[in-house]
């Protein structure tokens, strides 16, 4: 195992250790709030018994903020409407509630698009919302929000029209599920709403799996058309900057048939005829696991985790769905790609390694993204000092291992969990018997390790990190460079280090596969190596 110094990669003059720089971030709480805070502010100690076996401290997670902290969060609204259906551009999303949430979901993810002609519906341009005022407050919003969905059916004929719940909305309760249905039964069009009240859960997390909830029962299985030997869906891909487009063009030159991306650059069609793909492979763990797994229960197809961010994990996932389909032609295809895209990926980090190489990251960003983007930090020679999630689970932390163990709270009760049954008619048993022939030869299916398996030993594993906290963190430590969301960036940069904002990629990326490995090197080069943050004198100097 590694010292403490190792895993920071500390100067000489710089006399902190992980656990040093732990108490200083917890010592200013009160000493409830610290007991609380403590169980998620970790130092990664990898212990290993006799076996050989290494086991992780347990991690507190999916857990209120403290009240009075600012922290990174997003609402459940945020998730449910902003992240997963906010990338589907022929649904019409109506947020019932103020202007201010539908302006504010309204393409801040940056989540791009691509109809194949201007005869295809896409109406990510649009914010639509049904604007409530003080007086539907008052006396209710049902007949605006029918109103509103007669005006959008009228203008612009939708296969579907979906409702988003705000605070007020659920304060007041106003039916949503009623007037859809109804709306859907007048208009004869697929009409759904969600209950994702920014207030319901702990995080946007809450939000994310009341969307995927209600795309499970509304969409997903209404289109039976058979799909090709080698047919995938991505499951857990938001098309931020355009990351979708490079993963499709690989998986379209390979010959595998992409049935669905859930919801990156997607369409209402391609959720209908989702359960008709041969496997699923699940990118962000978080958002999207338990969809992966109904779909399995219900229509028999497995799932692999995958990571296309870094061109290594982009060459292994590539390997994984042609070892799953264990198919000659498909893993020369495989072959072939990745072949064809490695050279400029070898002259790049060729470039850009030994001007990035031993400086330190960290990363705070949600999703998956704290863990993939560690694979390309990786590539560049560069090391993970500290990591964590905004909204994440244990089993984001810890692996998917000690999902028996996790305590479902009053708060994870708010959402509903769907009971699943095999379709009688369409459980497709060759998937299942594929699957378990596949697993016999050492093919791992509804597997993850979670962050902390990957990062360095006694690397620091901060939950739900808050403006204090990375204050302090960047002060001891100053980091090379810093990754987290637009509330954090500015604050960061003031403090002389470089933030990269990796929800939204501010206005770079795509970073996925190998030609998106080989922007992010330039980029985080660029960012890293610049001589501007030498000119930045950070606040407590002056103090």
């Amino acid at each position: 195992m590694s010292t403490e110094t190792d895993a920071f990669s500390l100067t000489p003059d710089q006399a902190v250790t992980s656990e040093s720089v732990r108490d200083d971030l917890l010592k200013v709480y009160p000493k409830k709030a610290r007991r609380k805070r403590e169980k998620q502010v970790l130092v990664n100690r990898k212990e290993a018994d006799g076996d050989g076996v290494v086991s992780l401290p347990q991690v507190g997670a999916n857990v209120r903020t403290i009240p009075g902290i600012i922290s990174q969060r997003g609402c459940t609204y945020a998730g449910c409407k902003g992240v997963i259906l906010g990338p589907t551009r022929d649904i019409v999303n109506i947020t019932h509630g103020p202007i201010g949430c539908g302006f504010y979901s309204w393409l801040t993810r940056r989540n791009q698009t691509q109809a194949p002609t201007d005869e295809h519906d896409n109406f990510m341009t649009y914010a639509f919302s049904t604007d409530m005022q003080d007086e539907n407050i008052i006396f209710g919003g049902e007949k605006k929000l029918r109103a509103a969905i007669q005006e959008a059916y009228d203008l612009f004929k939708p296969k579907a029209i979906a409702v988003f719940s705000t605070c007020p909305v659920g304060l007041i309760g106003d039916d949503v599920h009623q007037v859809a249905a109804e709306m859907k039964e007048k208009l004869g069009v697929n009409i759904f709403a969600f209950s994702c009240e920014g207030y319901k859960g702990v995080s946007q997390s809450a939000g994310h799996h009341i969307a995927n909830n209600q795309i499970f029962k509304h969409v997903i299985g209404e289109d039976d058309t058979s799909r090709g030997k080698w047919s995938v869906n991505l499951m857990g891909e938001y098309n931020i900057g355009g990351d979708a487009f490079l993963i499709e063009d690989l998986l379209e030159r390979c010959g595998i048939d992409l049935v669905a991306t859930f919801s990156g650059n997607s369409t209402y069609d391609q959720f209908a005829n989702s359960h008709m793909a041969e496997l699923n492979c699940v990118m962000c763990h978080r958002s999207i696991n338990y969809v992966a797994d109904m779909i399995e229960t219900k229509y028999g197809t497995p799932w692999i985790k995958v990571n296309f961010i870094g061109a290594k994990a982009t060459a292994k996932s590539l390997r994984k769905i042609a070892e799953y389909f264990d198919d000659d032609e498909l893993t020369q295809n495989v072959e072939r790609v990745i072949s064809e895209e490695y050279p400029a990926v070898f002259e790049a980090q060729k470039k850009h390694k030994p001007r990035c190489e031993g400086k330190r990251a960290m990363l705070f960003v949600g999703g998956s993204r704290a863990h993939h983007y560690q694979e390309l930090f990786a590539e560049l020679g560069m090391k993970t000092i500290a990591a964590g999630y905004e909204f994440a689970h244990r089993d984001d932390y810890e692996g998917r291992n000690v999902i028996p163990d996790i305590k479902v709270d009053a708060d994870s009760r708010n959402i509903e969990e769907l009971h699943v049954d095999p379709d009688p008619e369409r459980y497709d048993h060759g998937r299942h018997n594929q699957a378990l022939a596949r697993a016999s030869d050492g093919v791992a299916f509804k597997e993850y390790d979670g962050l902390m398996a990957d990062m360095p030993d006694r690397a620091l594993v901060i939950d739900d990190i808050n403006h204090w906290e990375s204050d302090l963190l960047i002060k001891k430590i100053k980091p090379d460079i810093f990754c987290a969301g637009i509330k954090e960036k500015y604050v960061v940069q003031k403090m002389g280090v470089p933030c990269k904002q990796l929800h939204s990629y501010d206005y770079g990326g795509p970073y996925a596969g190998f030609r998106g490995a080989i922007n992010f090197y330039e980029e985080i080069d660029r960012m890293v190596n610049a001589k501007v943050w030498s000119m930045v004198t950070p606040p407590w100097e002056d103090a």
